[in-house]
């Protein structure tokens, strides 16, 4: 009996690694890669891997949360991870390639492994049988973007992504930040933020002059009709109050510690805005900024909204964006092995699932590869310990709340947290580092 064959849609960096992964396990793979037949408004080339907008894989240092994926990969034999090792350019502590060289190679690598077909091809389907890696990318085609709308039943994507960015809980002032909901309706679920006048004049002006990045045209395009979440430096550009009546609007927040704002007495210490962070994560570790969604430049994003009380030492797990962009969302759709719930044999990988960055979408391609080669082989799919950036990563992203989900970067803000708590960050990141890759080599041990 002739054996399946998986096929892979997209060859982007996680079609590459899962392509690669299915074929190292002995599995006929056929990738399927539309381009250069057809080209996507954001690349240039066709070759396999191609690096869209920087050569950089990120900080190299294993303390550091990509460099400890990284790592993790060059454990578990990833071929993007060698490839870039191999094609590393000088780009201070990051870990940078010739992107030309690097996606060249990859192609070529790929093309001539025996178990692997590359079909140049615009699939606008999802394969009804077999099993099925998706790896399309932020920029999925509409065709193929409409097939999964079918298939989930749901309104699944965002085609503008607009993401407010996260903070770690530890690095919130919490002398400043007070837990509290609207009206005290519910459990206190908010840290809020409090602005004396003074502050919020002055965070208000500088949110106004702060740098922006410029929209591709293809973004451009589509900006234009995202009225309904603006961002916002655009809300404070629209008038000095306009914040104050939006997502800064100080109504119903009480700090108890401040005695009852409702006592006419207290009038003046009741706070002149309110900038709120909503919890991301169960434990509590990361915060979401309520309605921050912003174009700002990232370092301006760190300098302006430092100026916010409670947020002067904010550690960022993830800026702010407003871009073109079609994810899953994942918490509702998939496990943490990466598959989908109403069909085990269809499995995505990539920035589709929510996630940030090239190295997560390298990591992505190496589990849903590794699983869907175990799906044909008979054996049970697996998933990373919780303890390693990917097995972290990946449960954040299948467990995450539904309604708020947003796409999510490596940081260390997912991890579980460490028995004892280690003030200095450099030596926590690196006893995060520690036990995350010796859990990776028990975890390895018992699966090999």
């Amino acid at each position: 009996m002739e054996q399946q064959r998986i096929q892979v849609i997209g060859g982007g960096l996680a079609g590459t690694e899962a392509a690669w992964q299915i074929a190292q396990a002995g599995i006929q793979v056929v990738l399927h890669e539309m381009r250069p037949m057809r080209l996507s408004p954001a690349h240039h080339t066709g070759e396999l891997a191609e690096l869209v907008c920087s050569n950089s894989f990120g900080a190299q240092s294993s303390d550091r949360a990509a460099g400890l994926l990284h790592a993790e990969l060059r454990h578990l034999g990833s071929i993007i991870i060698r490839k870039a090792d191999e094609h590393a350019v000088p780009a201070g502590g990051a870990l940078a390639v010739d992107r030309a060289v690097f996606s060249q190679e990859l192609t070529e690598t790929l093309a001539s492994h025996p178990l692997i077909e590359l079909r140049r091809d615009e699939v606008t389907q999802i394969p009804p049988e077999g099993v099925v890696v998706l790896t399309t990318g932020p920029l999925t085609t509409p065709a193929l973007a409409e097939d999964l709308q079918h298939f989930t039943s749901m309104e699944y994507f965002s085609f503008f992504d607009a993401a407010s960015p996260i903070v770690v809980g530890e690095s919130i002032n919490r002398e400043i930040a007070f837990l509290a909901s609207r009206y005290d309706k519910g459990e206190a679920a908010y840290l809020n933020c409090p602005m004396n006048r003074e502050q919020y004049l002055h965070f208000w002006q500088e949110l106004c002059a702060a740098e922006q990045t410029e929209l591709k045209d293809f973004e451009q395009e589509t900006a234009k009709f995202f009225e309904g979440c603006l961002p916002i430096e655009e809300m404070a550009r629209r008038g000095e109050d306009t914040m104050r009546y939006g997502p800064l609007k100080p109504v119903g927040l009480f700090d108890a510690r401040q005695g009852d704002y409702r006592d006419p007495e207290n009038k003046e210490k009741r706070p002149y805005a309110v900038v709120q962070l909503r919890q991301e994560d169960k434990a509590g570790q990361l915060w979401n900024m309520v309605g921050f969604q912003t174009n700002l430049r990232w370092g301006e994003q760190k300098r302006v909204f430092r100026l916010i009380p409670g947020l002067e030492e904010a550690e960022f797990v993830r800026m702010g964006v407003m871009h073109r962009n079609t994810f899953l969302n994942a918490p509702q759709l998939l496990q943490a092995t990466l598959q989908f719930n109403q069909r085990p044999t269809l499995l995505a990988a990539g920035q589709l699932v929510g996630t940030e960055g090239y190295t997560a979408a390298s990591a992505g391609g190496w589990l849903a590869g590794t699983n869907a080669a175990r799906l044909v082989l008979g054996l049970e799919p697996v998933i990373l310990p919780a303890t390693t950036m990917m097995g972290a990563l990946f449960e954040f992203i299948s467990s995450a709340s539904p309604k708020h989900f947003q796409p999510m970067p490596p940081n260390f803000g997912i991890l579980p947290q460490l028995p004892v708590r280690i003030k200095n960050k450099r030596e926590r990141y690196g006893v995060y580092r520690d036990r995350a890759l010796a859990d990776l080599d028990h975890w390895m041990r018992m699966n090999n």
